[in-house]
């Protein structure tokens, strides 16, 4: 794929973008970017194909569309991030960095996550979710064992919790439904125990993953599940 080709078929990023996109399809030895998986207000969300037939799932930050004060504000109470420089691709950039870390942390604590790869600048690499296509979200994907794969999800966010994190934003649109297993996705804003809002966070978690189970017909007590989230 020539430079100038690449630009036209991604003109929607920035030059900045673009350059780091096309140095990463050379040295990662992608065939390119595929269509878009989905298209949220901050992010493109592609997958590519590696010169050894792989897929792998690539997510831009659009430097442009970036909220970077929401940003800021979710990390500002992060352990992790207290001396962040305030400014705005400082802002994104450690927001990549941040998912890639909350990813690996989860992987230790075997919760059913991607394996995130690399992220430079503004873009996040990581493991590609799906068979021949690629996963669909929970909301898309109602499971046949509803029952089952709810107590898998509760089963995940507790492991999330022993590990001192909170997904902090978990809902149906970040769960895939990967062959009736649930794998959580998108955990940028994904923060720490020691963090002061992380009691808000899963709480809030737990009444969104209530709602939609009860929604599709499943009892699910928001006190019961935070129960079981927080037992030892």
């Amino acid at each position: 794929m020539t430079r100038d080709k690449f630009k036209t078929m991604h003109n929607v990023f920035d030059e900045f973008t673009n350059r780091t996109i096309y140095k990463l399809i050379t040295e990662e030895r992608f065939k390119g970017l595929e269509s878009p998986i989905s298209i949220g207000k901050e992010s493109n969300v592609f997958s590519a194909i590696k010169e050894d037939g792989s897929r792998v799932i690539v997510k831009i930050y659009r430097l442009e569309a970036c909220d970077f004060n929401r940003m800021h504000e979710y990390m500002k109470y992060d352990p992790r991030y207290l001396n962040l420089k305030h400014g705005k691709r400082n802002t994104i950039f450690a927001w990549v960095q941040r998912e890639f870390r909350n990813l690996l942390k989860a992987r230790e604590a075997q919760v059913n996550v991607p394996l995130p790869i690399k992220f430079v600048n503004n873009i996040l690499i990581e493991e590609f979710i799906g068979s021949e296509g690629a996963a669909p979200k929970l909301k898309d994907a109602i499971p046949k064992n509803k029952r089952q794969f709810f107590e898998k999800t509760v089963e995940n966010m507790k492991k999330l919790h022993d590990a001192g994190l909170v997904h902090a934003d978990l809902s149906p649109f970040n769960i895939l439904n990967f062959n009736e297993t649930p794998i959580f996705i998108d955990m940028s804003q994904s923060t720490m125990k020691e963090n002061q809002r992380y009691g808000e966070f899963l709480q809030r978690d737990v009444r969104n993953v209530c709602i939609f189970f009860n929604k599709i017909g499943l009892k699910a007590s928001e006190s019961g599940v935070l129960k079981k989230i927080k037992e030892k």
